[in-house]
């Protein structure tokens, strides 16, 4: 495993490439602008350099990579219509789901899911479940979050409590590796983190993960999507869009590109895969889009 998709990127609300990108094979073309959050990249530029230039070549147009520091950020580009594509969390794919169409789901350790991990610091062997932090100091991700935020609000609506009420102090984070080291270091009491993220950083720092313990697993959700603009993506290039990434598993470099973002590949999904975020928004009063 090399540098991996699970740490924070460097930049500050830019884009990524749009000189070179102009450059493709139609350099007449207008870029195919794709974003993404902090929460899927490596903090290196090279990776999502070379994922562009994959993408460059395979689409014989030009390609753009959009980076923001929140969920809102690119739900508020989506909105606007400043982007085609998008990697989002699943929550946000739920709200939107009127304005955007499933393009792929990621594969990570061969399913294209992952879980909400309730963590605390190694030194907690009592807390079983978000139940016994009344009265904590609680780390979140993002509002948007689906494992960093949607995931222990329902389970505290399930014992009839909210954030407000049971803990003493909770805080965003917005980065799921930044809720590790509050953990980690005691800034928090505990926190709900991205498995994704947690098991990658178990790989890459196994000292910091190794300073907290996962207190409980949540069930499996769909892996956060690949998504396109309903009405600014037409068929054409959403099929070429998609075939390239279902189709990155089945030539070396795809696959070294796929290691670097430490997932195994993706497949077309289907909009199932989200139901369980869907019963949970409902039942906190947040009907899906």
């Amino acid at each position: 495993m090399r540098a991996l998709a699970a740490l924070p990127l460097v930049w500050r609300g830019g884009s990524v490439g749009l000189a070179r990108a102009q450059h493709g094979s139609h350099p007449s073309s207008a870029p195919l602008r794709v974003g993404l959050t902090p929460a899927f990249l490596h903090d290196s530029h090279t990776v999502v350099e070379r994922w562009r230039d994959y993408m460059i070549r395979h689409l014989a147009r030009p390609v753009e990579f959009v980076l923001r520091d929140s969920y809102r950020e690119t739900m508020d580009l989506f909105r606007l219509g400043q982007l085609e594509f998008a990697w989002i969390c699943d929550y946000p794919y739920l709200q939107l789901r009127r304005q955007v169409r499933l393009l792929a789901v990621p594969l990570f350790r061969g399913r294209p899911e992952y879980r909400s991990y309730l963590i605390v610091n190694a030194a907690d062997s009592a807390t079983q479940s978000i139940a016994d932090l009344r009265g904590k100091l609680f780390a979140f991700a993002d509002p948007l979050s689906n494992t960093g935020y949607l995931v222990p609000r329902y389970q505290l609506h399930l014992i009839g409590e909210t954030p407000e009420r049971f803990f003493a102090k909770h805080f965003f984070t917005f980065g799921h590796r930044k809720i590790v080291e509050a953990v980690a270091s005691g800034l928090a009491d505990a926190g709900a983190v991205d498995s994704f993220v947690w098991e990658t950083l178990a790989e890459l720092s196994p000292t910091l993960t190794g300073r907290t313990r996962v207190a409980w697993r949540s069930a499996p959700f769909g892996f956060p999507p690949l998504v396109a603009h309903r009405e600014r993506v037409g068929e054409e290039p959403f099929g070429a869009m998609q075939r390239v990434l279902l189709s990155m598993r089945d030539d070396p470099e795809g696959r070294d590109l796929l290691a670097d973002l430490n997932i195994d590949g993706f497949i077309a999904g289907a909009p199932e895969l989200y139901d369980g975020v869907a019963k949970m928004m409902r039942a906190l009063g947040e009907p899906p889009d």
